[in-house]
């Protein structure tokens, strides 16, 4: 039976280690034809892929590590005429932090079962539900391995296949199926994994420690740095018209010349780069909020729907925007502009003065009082005409609340 990384108990130094199985013979199989370069094995174990890498005439160094004390001390004392593999103790990446390499392979076999009640041994249990290890290591290759570097990875249909996929997919690889074997009652893959057009565009930059923050129906989104500065990556999907992003960049630009909207930073057909904008979300906001604060806060958001309106671009999000304002302090951030377009009759000042009606019941209930009809009566006014003087008779229909 095949269990977890593949290995067999034996004995040595008064710690568990295990011996090489299938899995493990299958990836080392792969290893010796596709290796190359600086190699690190993660999670070597008793070392096969760290010694069939460094058999390869196309490997230069091999690091080997593992978070097994136990496991770097029985392949130092087994291998130690080996010169071209150096091992280290280290949890995944963690040793590598501070003096960063970069690899052109990383091989992994990771534990990959998913827990039960029978075992809580680490090298073969992967997480709760097997492919969190995993996770951990996809959430962190990518600034570690080269532009044009690969990873070999192995894992297990007990680990969930179509989560595996998932993951290396959000975290900016692409995946080719190298070799698969059924073996009783579970089917062993080895993948060879790369940098897919968008990190490598992005490691050229640099942007570095990208994390996925979040997918929406036309682009997915990462944090990283840049320039030494938090970013946010907003990176166009699969199949998906490249004018989202350069409307959105379009619109940046414009708008960050009266500080509304994060600040634009870089953009190409495909992506763009914004500082990260940190804060809490309106409707959160709305939440914990004391009556002198929302009164802030509505001015703050009328005063930018106004702009938009003069420079006569429409947000199209102000009658619902509790998911596109972002409050940090004394600072009120407006984001994603993707649908927005220039128009001779934008609304955001009249879809906000929209929302705020509807809210009008629970504001009461924090002690902020104004007369609904009034607010829509004025909003009327002002989508006949909407010159400063009827802007500032909504601002002080709200500054009037009681």
């Amino acid at each position: 039976m095949v269990c977890g990384v593949g290995f067999r108990k034996v004995k040595s130094f008064k710690m568990t280690l295990y011996s090489p199985r299938e899995d493990s013979e299958m990836l080392a199989h792969e290893v010796q034809k596709y290796a190359k370069g600086i190699v690190l094995d993660v999670g070597t174990g008793t070392g096969i892929q760290a010694v069939a890498a460094a058999a390869s005439s196309k490997v230069k160094k091999v690091y080997a590590v593992d978070i097994n004390s136990a496991a770097i001390a029985f392949c130092k004392k087994n291998f130690k005429s080996n010169k071209r593999i150096i091992y280290k103790v280290s949890d995944l990446f963690s040793v590598f932090k501070k003096n960063r390499i970069m690899f052109d392979t990383i091989v992994f076999n990771p534990p990959y079962l998913p827990a039960d009640n029978e075992s809580k041994d680490i090298s073969v249990i992967g997480g709760k539900k097997g492919y969190e290890t995993i996770e951990r290591f996809l959430n962190e290759a990518n600034d570690f391995l080269a532009k044009d570097g690969i990873i070999l990875l192995l894992f297990s249909s007990l680990t969930n296949k179509q989560m595996v996929d998932e993951i290396i997919e959000r975290n900016l690889f692409e995946k080719e199926l190298l070799h698969s074997v059924h073996l009783f009652y579970e089917t062993l893959f080895v993948y060879i994994i790369r940098k897919n057009s968008l990190a490598k565009a992005l490691s050229e930059l640099p942007v570095k420690n990208l994390k996925f923050l979040g997918k929406g129906k036309r682009k997915i989104v990462y944090t990283g740095v840049y320039k030494n500065k938090k970013v946010a990556v907003k990176a166009l999907l699969a199949g998906k018209k490249a004018t989202s992003v350069e409307l959105e960049s379009f619109f940046l630009k414009k708008l960050n010349k009266h500080k509304i909207g994060p600040k634009l930073l870089f953009s190409r057909t495909n992506f763009l780069i914004a500082e990260f904008v940190d804060g809490t979300f309106l409707k959160d906001f709305f939440q914990k909020a004391s009556k002198q604060q929302l009164k802030w806060v509505l001015n703050e958001i009328f005063k930018q729907c106004f702009v938009m309106d003069k420079l006569r671009i429409n947000k199209d999000e102000m009658h619902h925007p509790w998911k596109h304002v972002l409050i940090k302090g004394r600072k009120v951030t407006m984001i994603d502009f993707e649908r927005c377009r220039h128009t001779m009759q934008p609304k955001n000042v009249t879809q906000f003065c929209q929302f705020v009606a509807n809210q009008s019941d629970f504001l009461n209930k924090k002690g902020f009082h104004f007369n609904c009809s009034e607010i829509m009566f004025h909003a009327q006014e002002y989508k006949n005409n909407p010159s400063k003087e009827n802007f500032d008779a909504i601002i002080k229909l709200l500054e009037n609340g009681h």
